[in-house]
Order: structure tokens, then sequence, then C-alpha cells
């Protein structure tokens, strides 16, 4: 997105004079501002697009791999594979228009989303001890991070990490689901058989990567907090297992790694999402699987370093020292 940094700076000093309850109670009118473990209002930005302005998918329609002939090979998707159900791929190339697809995979409530700021891609259960909830797009940032909200009862959620952060719900975790980012041609090999999510029924330009550069530059759009440790790089991809991240640099360079329990692999052959304007032709950023000493795929997220600093400022590096 060439005119993120006038974009950036408009939308700070105007979100900075709007960061309070007051002004968005009528937006929100059964949000409850009250319960929040957000330390300051001014931490919540607006991104520009209002509440819903990105529409959340819900129940999408699916259809056989063989049928799917859009995609191109190195394109990222969303894997989901649970037991007893078909593997499901998501294109990013309708993900970043929608950040969220509120879908069932084997019984199970998921919400399937992608925060395109912090290439965050994570799968949650939506069940929870308030019932089973639908996500949308609240329009806010926090730390450049997508906040979701639950249309059930309306409070606010932080994408990275999954727990709500405003409203009746605050403290609520949402668990994670394994899943993971590969091209469309890794998961068309793997699952023949398996099923890809049908174009949405909406007037976007799917496909096409509305920030075009944003992996190559220096700042996140909307962030003004700390960079990351260790001289790395703001936009620079890490692999997050729970509080601790492995630089995706260091997997690339040995292909298979395995440490703490954990074995990471390592591949070329996917595009990353937010380097050229046509997706399937941006520069190779590789496909990651983690798995467990079983072999069983392990909850994990491939996101830039800013933001897993950002949310786990206390968190380990895995810089293999």
């Amino acid at each position: 997105m060439r005119l993120i940094p006038i974009l950036a700076a408009l939308c700070t000093s105007a979100s900075m004079a709007w960061a309070s309850p007051e002004f968005w109670v009528n937006e929100w009118p059964r949000t409850n501002f009250e319960e929040t473990s957000v330390e300051s209002w001014v931490e919540i930005l607006s991104g520009g697009p209002p509440k819903d302005g990105i529409p959340a998918l819900d129940n999408p329609s699916f259809k056989p791999v063989a049928e799917e002939a859009s995609l191109s090979d190195r394109e990222p998707v969303i894997t989901v594979e649970i037991d007893d159900a078909v593997p499901r791929a998501y294109p990013i190339r309708y993900l970043t228009w929608h950040e969220i697809v509120n879908d069932e995979v084997g019984e199970i409530p998921v919400a399937v989303t992608f925060c395109p700021l912090c290439n965050s891609g994570i799968t949650f259960d939506r069940r929870t001890e308030a019932g089973v909830l639908s996500f949308g797009v609240s329009g806010k940032l926090r730390n450049s991070d997508m906040i979701m909200y639950d249309r059930e009862t309306e409070s606010w959620w932080q994408q990275a990490v999954g727990e709500a952060i405003v409203g009746d719900l605050t403290g609520t975790e949402l668990a994670g689901l394994p899943s993971w980012m590969e091209s469309w041609e890794v998961f068309r090999s793997r699952n023949p058989d398996g099923l890809v999510m049908a174009q949405p029924d909406f007037a976007r330009s799917y496909g096409a990567n509305p920030y075009v550069r944003y992996d190559s530059s220096h700042r996140p759009f909307l962030y003004s907090g700390e960079m990351p440790p260790h001289d790395i790089p703001a936009l620079a991809r890490v692999v997050r297992v729970g509080e601790r991240a492995w630089p995706l640099t260091r997997l690339s360079e040995v292909g298979e790694l395995t440490e703490d329990g954990l074995t990471f692999s390592w591949a070329v052959g996917q595009a990353s999402a937010l380097d050229t304007r046509n997706i399937g032709a941006g520069k190779d950023v590789g496909n990651v699987r983690v798995r467990d000493a079983d072999g069983g795929d392990v909850v994990h997220d491939v996101m830039f370093a800013f933001a897993f600093h950002s949310f786990w400022p206390d968190g380990e590096w895995m810089l293999g020292e």
C-alpha cells in the first residue's frame, strides 16, 4: 500500500483524538467499556474501515480441489486439517479482504483469521464458556493487529492472542487449533480429495494485494511501540509457538530443526501475500510446519517480529546462539 505513510499519519492523529469510549458508544452501544484489560485507550486506533467495513464471512461455500482453477501454485492458503473431517484450504486471496471466516469443520465451530498488518494467521475454536461465538471485524487496531468482536456480546478481541480485551468477556481466551499457511500446490498435492473455499460473493479484487511491498517496509502501519530486539527487522517473519519465537531466516537456512521438543520443517514454494500486487507472484517465504515429538501438528503462527515483541515483550527469542 503505497499510501501507508500518509494514511498512517492521518489515522494516528485522528484516532488519538477519538480514542475514548465516549466517542465509540454510538457505534458500539452494546459493548461494556467498563470492563477492559487495556491500560490506555490510546492503544486502540482506527484502522480506517468502520465496524464491519471489512466483512467477515459466515458458512462459506467450498468446492473440490480438482475443480479449483483460479489459484496459482504458489498462492498461500490457511490449511485446517481436523480428524475425521475433509481437509480445507482457505485462500489468503479471500482472507486479505475479509480477515475472518466463521465456519464449522468436523462439527467444531472455527474462526479462521488473518491480519495482513501482522501476517498473523490463526484458527480458533469458537466454543467458550459463554457459548459458541461468531466474530466480525471491528475496524480497530492495537499494536497494528486486528481487533475482532463477537456478535453475541460485542466484546472486543485481540486477534494475535485470541483474548477478549474489552467488554463483558474481557479475559476470556479462545483455544487455538493447529492450522498453518502453505502454498496451494502443497495443499493440493497432499489433499487431492480436499476442499477449498470458493470465491465469496463480494465485489473485491481477489488475488490482488492492497498492501504492496508492505513486508519490505521499515515500520509497521499504525504502530508506535518498541522495535524487536537483537537487531531483528520489524517486519521479519518469526514462527511463534506460545511465548517463543524462531526467526524464519534461521529455519530457512537449515530446512529442518528439532529443538525443545518441537520439529520445524521449511521448504521453498510459498509466495508472500504482502509483497507484489499479484499475490501469487510475491517473493518466496517458504512453507513451514511445526510438529511435536509424536508427529502431531502444533498450534503456531508465522507473524511479524514487531507483533511478537509487542504482545509478548518478555517472550523468548530462539536465535540458536
